[in-house]
């Protein structure tokens, strides 16, 4: 007799049922196909096929390449079954890929030039342990973007979502994101500006330009090659500062109805992020050497799984781990809690390298300190760019006590601390016992903050 037929387990409740993408989104990815096809051909291919002939292979191609991103939007789609996102994709081959919501960092919801345009904006998810951008969703109608942001934010985080939110699956998304608490900072588009282009590449540009002209006037040897070469090298010197300038525009700092971290940017292409302070894993705090006589500085982030790739999987020039891209002291001081809670920078328990580590270090033996503090490791290095890393304990992945020929003949050693998705914090040439009594120390409140956590 055979056995009995085991009884399915329960099956797992779908949140949001299976939604498309907005139906222009072919379109848009079409239009940035093209113009890719258009820098591909180059001026040799119209000089080849002449303009008409040129015009009408481009048309073709644009045709061939709306048609196929229309059928593939017709199998392109999302659903929320579980604590699971599951996009699905693909023409020819089709695959679902299933994101763990356990594992999302934070939401991105960015606005490309042309799809602001349109009202539209894509979804691009910070997955811990993600090489880049998880499957972003490209593109959904702005309302619906910051809807789902917050409704797989509020799954990822066990929080019940709020009311507006609370719609059956059957019904799709709500019409609209919950409402937000007003802008706590504004950076002032003037010092984003001022503070670009105090760097040294671009403070020496007005030298090489002057270099240019000189070398046209009086050198007669110097060819067309030269000069195109130096100036695409001073275009290439000043584009990077603007890139940053329209990234940075109109920086507002916010917090959400469930006291996340919200930061909004963008002149051209905006975005939009959302973070949670247990998920950052690091802070930095950047004095940057010209920018000193101001008394400015930067403050960065690090959260496990953060890029900027776009939808195309190409990486893109934004920079969007900024939680304040240029500011004083002061008001460092008062929007860091906002990342890290109870963290004062300006009152750190931090001390200096003992004397004998002038031997490895003669000038940067005045700046070195680190120190533990009730919540956070932190380290000061830099002589002329002066950095202060700050982890918290939570988000310590491992501790290693290092000692080179040098510092063992000096008793000395480093204390580095890893996390995940960011560079060790490094407290260089400490004593020796106190670098493996910092290290169990470590160790052992890194433990404690993670259960702390659970």
């Amino acid at each position: 007799m055979p056995p009995p037929a085991a009884e399915p387990g329960p099956q797992p409740h779908t949140v949001i049922a299976r939604q498309r993408l907005h139906p222009l989104s072919p379109v848009l990815k079409s239009v940035r196909t093209l113009f890719l096809i258009v820098a591909a051909v180059s001026w040799r291919g119209l000089q080849n096929l002449g303009p008409d002939r040129y015009a009408l292979v481009l048309l073709g191609l644009l045709v061939l390449v709306l048609l196929y991103s229309a059928v593939a939007w017709r199998f392109t789609g999302y659903e929320v079954v579980g604590r699971e996102l599951r996009i699905h994709e693909g023409v020819l081959f089709r695959r679902t890929r299933a994101v763990p919501l356990e594992r999302l960092q934070s939401i991105e919801v960015v606005q490309p030039v042309l799809a602001r345009l349109a009202g539209l904006s894509e979804l691009r998810l910070d997955v811990a342990g993600a090489g880049k951008a998880e499957a972003p969703l490209a593109f959904l109608p702005l309302a619906e973007a910051d809807a789902l942001r917050a409704r797989l934010l509020a799954l990822a985080s066990r929080t019940p979502a709020p009311a507006a939110e609370t719609a059956p699956a059957e019904t799709g998304l709500p019409e609209a994101a919950r409402s937000e608490e007003p802008d706590v900072y504004r950076v002032d588009n003037n010092d984003v500006v001022v503070s670009q282009f105090l760097t040294p590449p671009v403070m020496f540009t007005p030298l090489a330009v002057l270099y240019i002209v000189g070398q046209l006037v009086f050198n007669s040897e110097f060819g067309v090659f030269a000069v195109a070469s130096m100036v695409t090298a001073v275009a290439g010197t000043i584009g990077a500062p603007v890139m940053r300038i329209l990234n940075f525009w109109n920086f507002r700092i916010g917090r959400t109805a469930d006291e996340r971290l919200r930061i909004r940017h963008g002149k051209l292409e905006t975005r939009s992020q959302v973070v949670a302070s247990r998920r950052v894993q690091s802070l930095t705090v950047t004095w940057p050497l010209l920018w000193r006589g101001k008394g400015w500085l930067r403050v960065t982030l690090a959260v496990a799984g953060q890029n900027s790739v776009g939808a195309d999987g190409q990486q893109s020039r934004a920079e969007t781990d900024r939680l304040l891209p240029v500011a004083t002291v002061e008001t460092a001081r008062a929007m860091v809690p906002l990342a890290l809670p109870g963290l004062d920078i300006t009152a750190l328990p931090l001390s200096p390298v003992p004397d004998r580590a002038r031997w490895l270090a003669p000038l940067r033996r005045r700046v070195l300190a680190a120190g533990l503090t009730e919540h956070a490791f932190a380290t000061v290095d830099g002589l002329l760019t002066r950095q202060l890393t700050v982890v918290p304990y939570a988000r310590i992945q491992s501790v290693r006590v290092t000692e080179g020929p040098w510092q063992r003949r000096l008793g000395l050693a480093t204390v580095y601390v890893d996390v995940a998705g960011s560079t060790p914090a490094a407290a260089v040439h400490r004593p020796l016992a106190e670098a493996f009594a910092w290290a169990d120390e470590l160790t052992t409140r890194a433990r404690a903050a993670r259960a702390a956590t659970v």
